[in-house]
């Protein structure tokens, strides 16, 4: 089958094509023949990054973490599934899990679901990590109807699917974002859009709550934008990041009693644990999609196996709006 291989790590390391032996399936695993997969930054970064991070695989090393295809073969063990089955996952790319830039691909199926009927292969690989950890950031903050929920990182791949999911719940959406595209995608999903550049925090807090604070903060930038997410939070609020990898002043977090959760979605995968409940999730995941109530974003560009490096570089860049997605030619 072919495969895009690294072959070292680095800021310039390049992908290339080779044949690789076909995967054989095993007990509680499918064999997947991948239609899509797309980029996300944890991809990025294991590529530039290496073995400097305790995720990535060993050389030579297949990427590709999130997929879109069809079943090829089901393991012993295996229900639910069959030969034909249209599925998505995020079950590869790192550790000792090979990655979904190749034709075909072994994957748990405890990682796995019935990709929603609504989506074409493209839109349904650009969910799966994203779809997963929106989902579970909302969930652990208890989002509810009737709430105010602050969205940071809107037009972003896991924010744009927060604020569809936040709005399903029934919450009253307000998203973070930068210039008239962005403001024009947050709008199309129903939530009020708010500009970082032009307005501070104390701005849209006094605005949108008459100075009470959020109920809950998405924030999907995480890092040094967390404490705008605190102060933007209400009194014993909750808040969500996906990425907390810095040293933090928590007082603004002790003295409004507030509940800070981190997700990292690879923890299933990198430790098999509880990798069931990304099942369980994507399957909530595909509902919500076919009932009309979240859509992926897609940028635009599109990229063939062979432009995997490519792609990387178009999400490393900045200017993508949306998710990058590879189309991978399927083994028949």
């Amino acid at each position: 089958m072919k495969a895009m291989v690294l072959n070292a790590y680095g800021a310039n390391a390049a992908f290339e094509a080779v044949d690789l032996p076909r995967p054989t399936v095993k007990a509680g695993h499918l064999l997947v023949r991948v239609a899509a997969t797309s980029v996300n930054t944890v991809d990025t970064m294991i590529r530039q990054l290496g073995k400097d991070l305790p995720l990535s695989p060993d050389l030579p090393a297949v990427l590709g973490m999130d997929f879109a295809g069809t079943v090829d073969a089901v393991g012993e063990g295996v229900t639910g599934f069959a030969p034909g089955d249209e599925v998505y996952g995020c079950a590869g790319g790192l550790a000792d899990l090979p990655g979904a830039l190749a034709e075909c691909m072994l994957a748990d199926a405890r990682l796995v679901a019935h990709k929603p009927k609504s989506l074409s292969m493209r839109e349904a690989a650009a969910l799966p990590l994203v779809g997963i950890t929106a989902y579970e950031g909302l969930q652990r903050a208890g989002v509810r109807a009737g709430q105010k929920v602050l969205v940071h990182g809107a037009a972003g791949g896991v924010g744009h699917v927060a604020v569809q999911l936040a709005r399903h719940l029934g919450a009253e959406v307000y998203a973070t974002g930068s210039g008239a595209e962005a403001a024009e995608i947050i709008r199309g999903y129903g939530a009020t859009a708010i500009d970082y550049r032009t307005e501070t925090v104390a701005d849209y807090v006094g605005r949108y709550t008459a100075g009470a604070g959020f109920d809950v903060v998405f924030d999907s930038v995480g890092g040094a934008n967390l404490p705008k997410s605190f102060e933007a939070a209400a009194l014993n609020a909750h808040v969500a990041t996906t990425v907390s990898l810095l040293e933090l002043d928590l007082s603004p977090v002790h003295f409004k009693g507030l509940s800070l959760h981190v997700v990292f979605m690879l923890i299933p995968m990198l430790h098999n644990v509880h990798r069931d409940v990304h099942g369980g999730i994507l399957q909530k995941v595909a509902q919500i999609v076919d009932a009309g109530a979240l859509k992926p974003l897609l940028d635009a560009p599109r990229f063939s196996l062979e432009q995997a490096g490519q792609a990387h570089a178009r999400l490393g860049s900045g200017d993508a709006v949306g998710k990058v997605v590879v189309d991978v030619v399927a083994a028949a």
